[in-house]
């Protein structure tokens, strides 16, 4: 189960429920493989609704990284994400939101 004041998501591959969480490093890696200079730009190109289908999946895969799940993007691309590719996107962004979050 994901807690999201941790800023976890959940998300279901191929039938099993997994967690997802940005941390640091998965933020970092993220920016280099979007090619973003900054927090910021990486935020903003998702808030102006500037993404591809690639860059949801790579969100999804540092979140899932960022967890201790081991899956790159490409095998991503090849599972079954319950609820489609809307459910992704979603994911995707509550990911990226909740890794901003204020907590309490």
């Amino acid at each position: 189960m994901s807690n999201r004041w941790r800023g976890e998501v959940a998300l279901t591959v191929d039938g099993q429920r997994h967690r997802m969480k940005l941390t640091l490093g998965a933020l970092a890696e993220l920016e280099e493989v979007l090619d973003e200079p900054s927090l910021v730009a990486l935020v903003e190109r998702f808030e102006g609704g500037r993404y591809s289908t690639r860059d949801v999946l790579a969100l999804l895969a540092a979140g899932l990284r960022g967890a201790g799940v081991r899956m790159d993007a490409d095998t991503l691309a090849h599972a079954e994400i319950e609820g489609g590719p809307m459910a992704a996107a979603q994911a995707a962004a509550e990911l990226l939101a909740r890794a901003f979050m204020v907590r309490p």
